[in-house]
């Protein structure tokens, strides 16, 4: 009698713990993500970093301030600071300069979403003055000093004729 307890005993031990393990997917904000992807005018897919395009999306329209990196104010090296470190983890320098000198050097055509865009913003075209991070599809977000924060394209004229490099960080 008792062995036949301990076996029963096991068995509804073994169902009942098997019945509160359970996988799931990930949990995903599709509302959050058809905002960003309507405000950001960009198709997100289940393959991109879906934080990314979010937390993105609730900088659009966040107003220029030098030395800022809040959503009251921020600059170009402020935005990417704070994106990084929401949605990497990954606490970067402060300054454009500094965050080049953090990455891995990338060519514009090996550009992944995440990657870091440097620009130059005096007519050496050598100096890193203002720094995006890259989405997809040849756009990226940044924080323009006319305009706040945004979404500009790659092969628009002011930032072929001033892109210095792309950068991944390690």
């Amino acid at each position: 009698m008792k062995n036949l307890l301990f076996k029963i005993f096991v068995f509804c031990s073994l169902i009942l713990g098997l019945s509160s393990c359970h996988t799931t997917a990930p949990k995903r904000d599709y509302s959050a993500l058809a905002k960003a992807s309507v405000k950001m005018k960009i198709d997100i897919t289940h393959k991109d970093n879906h934080k990314l395009y979010i937390e993105s999306a609730g900088w659009i329209g966040t107003p220029y301030r030098v030395g800022g990196m809040s959503k009251s104010g921020t600059d170009c090296s402020g935005l990417t600071t704070q994106l990084y470190k929401s949605v990497y983890g990954k606490n970067l320098p402060r300054s454009s300069k500094d965050q080049k000198n953090a990455c891995k050097t990338v060519s514009k055509r090996n550009l992944r979403e995440g990657d870091l865009l440097f620009f130059s913003t005096d007519r050496s075209k050598k100096r890193v003055g203002h720094v995006g991070i890259y989405l997809k599809n040849g756009k990226f977000i940044h924080a323009s000093t006319t305009s706040g924060v945004r979404i500009n394209r790659l092969d628009e004229p002011y930032y072929v004729a001033n892109w210095i490099s792309g950068g991944r960080v390690h």
